[in-house]
């Protein structure tokens, strides 16, 4: 069965037994986790959500890789600021699309 759900303002397409990179979740690694803002489920579309559930287990809680800001302005006081960033991303695997 295949679902269209969202979470952190972003949509994701799933099945069951797939693995997504979604923005950071709260809970451990083998939690299981209620996805209810289902956009669709099979061949329902939903105006804008399906009543339906897709469960899935926390796999891993991690950082993503290190990304570098650098901003120069020439003829300023503050000419070199580089910057570094890392998000936070939660490993999900789907197990069940109710």
């Amino acid at each position: 069965m295949k679902a269209i759900i969202e979470t952190g303002g972003k949509q994701y397409y799933v099945t069951e037994g797939s693995v997504i990179y979604v923005e950071k979740l709260e809970g451990n690694e083998g939690d299981k986790v209620v996805f209810d803002k289902v956009l669709m489920a099979g061949e329902t579309v939903g105006n804008p959500y399906v009543a339906s559930k897709v469960e899935g287990v926390i796999l891993k809680q991690g950082k993503q890789k290190k990304i570098k800001i650098f901003r120069y302005r020439p003829n300023k006081r503050s000419t070199r600021v580089t910057k570094g960033h890392r998000q936070p991303y939660t490993k999900v695997e789907i197990k069940k699309i109710k």
